[in-house]
């Protein structure tokens, strides 16, 4: 936001300038990486811009990068802990790839 220049005036300028901008309401938004792994915003602000056609989008919130458990990871924990696949890569997913830690949480329960 530009210094002295209240949010009403500065909607008012980008509308001449042919700029909309609309807020859209999210819960969660997440971002696929090609090399696998993703980046997921938590309790985002999610802005959608449109200039001449052309959408945009300006996300901020909370940043956790997720990994993608490797298939042997997921093989592992299923064995030793005896459960579904779904159960393993969530296990995986919340101890942040830890196997031994999935496993443990797993037998907990």
């Amino acid at each position: 936001m530009m210094p002295g220049m209240d949010p009403k005036g500065m909607a008012k300028m980008m509308a001449q300038m042919g700029i909309k901008t609309e807020e859209i309401e999210s819960t969660r938004v997440t971002i696929e990486l090609k090399e696998g792994g993703r980046l997921v915003v938590f309790e985002p602000q999610v802005v959608q811009i449109d200039m001449k056609g052309q959408k945009s989008f300006q996300i901020s919130g909370k940043v956790t990068e997720d990994q993608e458990a490797g298939e042997d990871d997921i093989k592992m924990v299923m064995e030793a802990a005896k459960c579904s696949r779904e159960e393993a890569v969530n296990a995986l997913r919340e101890t942040g790839g830890n196997i031994a830690e999935a496993i443990l949480r797993l037998e907990e329960e």
